[in-house]
């Protein structure tokens, strides 16, 4: 008798309701057997070769079944340690009034990713990329007293931003869930302790997700606000990088703040000589005709005492364009992440040629500190690498085609107008706190957690009465987690050359049943261990279609549920064999035992 008639006779019998099964050959759903073109990293790829994700326009993903399953399943385990920590949720429009953001400045500052639009009425909208103007707002609406504080509310919702450049599916996307939520208190005590409740629940969050993750140091951006952390998820092909030391320092590189030395006696230092450099056009050249024509007698000259100037034109979020000339030893470069996190929300870019012809005070190969610390004359701001410190000697542009000065002082020959901690950071690069060498790795930004302050309480007013009737501006924190980035996030950790690989909390299903051999018998035993097993709580698959056994094989596979159960051509010996997807173990089990093995299986 076919397994769901049995299942139903069994729910008449019990009086307990039975889900109608799953399967394959109704599942909306089809596999894909070549890469899509545009995918870059493993996780894009197998989402979408799986039928998790669709892709919609570029950087936005429709949600299929399948993949649907599993945002839901994130969110339910972001929701459930947020309500265990006393948070409350609640949900904002994503089409929101413009005002708001107009008064925190960020109508600005956010610049060309904000989706802006306007109603038929011509007031200036958006869709929310962030909501912390609006929680502001409503706290402000509804609390006035200290009596209503601590509060943490959160929700989860679409967010949107028009990424320049989108990429690796739903990781980096212009449409894509978050949880946000905020913390309120009186003072800066209240608000350490509301973020130290939400880093305990963040830990508790990613050790359910079950990928590796560290939690770093890092900047807050255009939020604004001091202490800040970030959660990243490992992974060969994230966007981030972080720095570790053996003694526990962790950060994003664009957080990390390099040691300055101590500055130096020049009372005794030569002075400055110009020197004609004919064809060195590389610090390498550069460094070679030094050792050759004026050794020096301690040790040969090296790349770090050579000082190069690299000059960008900053434009401002209201558009301004402002040149800025950036001086560091001449080994290094500028990171390009730590100037924008530097520089944000204003964005820097090379000088043109057309940038050149407007400053031909700046010789473009040889520019020097002398010129850019005439800042009257130039118009250029010059701000240098904190190793440019008082006293340091060193081989830099003189301001003239094919020469260079050598034995140039800083604080004596030249004067920055200040400081910018933007080169690259190295591996083996001395930790910040000295506790040893960083050691460089590549992460994915899954949460971000930081004390805004009282930013956005004072650009829109809220305000409660404290203990002793004083109006007293409120403080706060926001944490920030990427939901549908999860998603890729685990995948992009779990899956193999072979296609996802789910870990048992995440999974869609928590078994997949092949009926992988003919006749009636087959598919009838599949449907009563699948029927079996979903009465007994368990979410089940049953792969029922008429394909071959290789091709359900390969989508058992791909669409990567923890454990599958082949029932096939061993059903007449009695044998059913269960598969675990991550180990790649299989075993045979005698029918009349499979399903209670595979319960033990899957509840540990």
């Amino acid at each position: 008798m076919p397994g769901h008639v049995e299942g139903r006779r069994r729910a008449r019998a019990t009086g307990k309701v039975s889900h109608v099964l799953t399967r394959m050959s109704e599942l909306f759903v089809r596999t894909l057997r070549e890469d899509p073109a545009a995918a870059e990293v493993p996780s894009h790829r197998w989402l979408v070769r799986a039928g998790y994700i669709r892709r919609a326009a570029p950087g936005i993903y429709t949600w299929l079944p399948l993949g649907l399953k599993v945002l839901r399943k994130v969110e339910g385990i972001v929701r459930s340690e947020m309500d265990a920590m006393g948070a409350q949720e609640v949900l904002f429009p994503a089409l929101l009034p413009a005002d708001p953001y107009k008064e925190s400045n960020r109508w600005v500052e956010y610049g060309d990713n904000l989706f802006r639009l306007q109603d038929r009425k011509g007031v200036d909208m958006l869709l929310g990329p962030t909501h912390e103007e609006m929680f502001t707002l409503l706290v402000k609406d509804l609390y006035s007293s200290y009596k209503d504080l601590p509060l943490a509310i959160y929700q989860i919702q679409t967010k949107y931003r028009d990424e320049a450049r989108p990429r690796a599916g739903i990781l980096r996307g212009r449409e894509f869930v978050m949880k946000d939520s905020y913390s309120f208190d009186v003072d800066d005590e209240g608000l350490d302790a509301s973020y130290n409740k939400h880093r305990d629940a963040y830990i508790r969050i990613f050790d359910r997700l079950g990928f590796d993750y560290a939690i770093v140091k890092a900047m807050s951006g255009p939020m604004g606000g001091s202490r800040s952390e970030e959660f990243l998820a490992v992974a060969e092909n994230g966007e981030d990088t972080f720095v570790r030391s053996p003694g526990g320092y962790a950060a994003n590189v664009e957080a990390v703040r390099i040691a300055a030395p101590e500055p130096l006696d020049f009372s005794g230092a030569p002075a400055p000589e110009i020197v004609h450099t004919p064809g060195v056009p590389t610090i390498e050249t550069l460094v070679a005709m030094a050792n050759e024509i004026k050794p020096r007698a301690d040790r040969p000259w090296r790349g770090c005492d050579t000082l190069k100037n690299v000059v960008f034109m900053v434009t401002g979020p209201d558009g301004t364009r402002e040149p800025l000339a950036i001086g560091l030893p001449g080994d290094r470069e500028v990171d390009e992440k730590r100037l924008e996190a530097a520089l944000d929300p204003a964005v820097a870019e090379p000088f043109t040629d057309d940038d050149f012809a407007a400053h031909p005070e700046l010789a473009k190969g040889y520019i020097g500190p002398r010129a850019l610390g005439e800042k009257n004359a130039s118009g250029v701001r010059y701000l240098v690498d904190p190793r440019v410190v008082t006293g340091t000697a060193w081989i830099t542009g003189a301001d003239e085609k094919d020469h260079h000065v050598f034995n140039l002082v800083a604080g004596r020959d030249f004067t920055p107008d200040g400081v910018i901690d933007v080169a690259e950071i190295r591996e083996g690069d001395p930790a910040p706190d000295g506790s040893g060498p960083l050691t460089l790795a590549r992460g994915i930004e899954m949460g971000h957690i930081f004390q805004l302050g009282r930013k956005y309480a004072e650009a829109l007013g809220l305000k409660v009465l404290d203990r002793n009737g004083k109006l007293v501006t409120v403080t706060m924190g926001s944490y920030g987690i990427g939901v549908s980035r999860a998603v890729a996030a685990v995948a992009e950790y779990t899956c193999d050359d072979k296609g996802l690989s789910w870990p048992r909390e995440l999974a869609p299903f928590d078994v997949h049943v092949l009926a992988t051999g003919k006749g009636a018998d087959v598919l009838d035993e599949a449907e009563r261990i699948a029927g079996d097993l979903q009465d007994a709580g368990l979410e089940v698959l049953l792969d029922d279609r008429k394909a071959s056994p290789g091709v359900k094989f390969a989508d058992s596979e791909v669409l990567g549920m923890p454990t599958s159960v082949v029932v096939g051509r061993s059903l007449k010996d009695g044998v059913v064999e269960i598969r675990d997807r991550r180990s790649g173990t299989r075993r045979e089990v005698p029918v009349a035992d499979a399903v209670a093995e595979i319960l033990a299986e899957v509840r540990g």
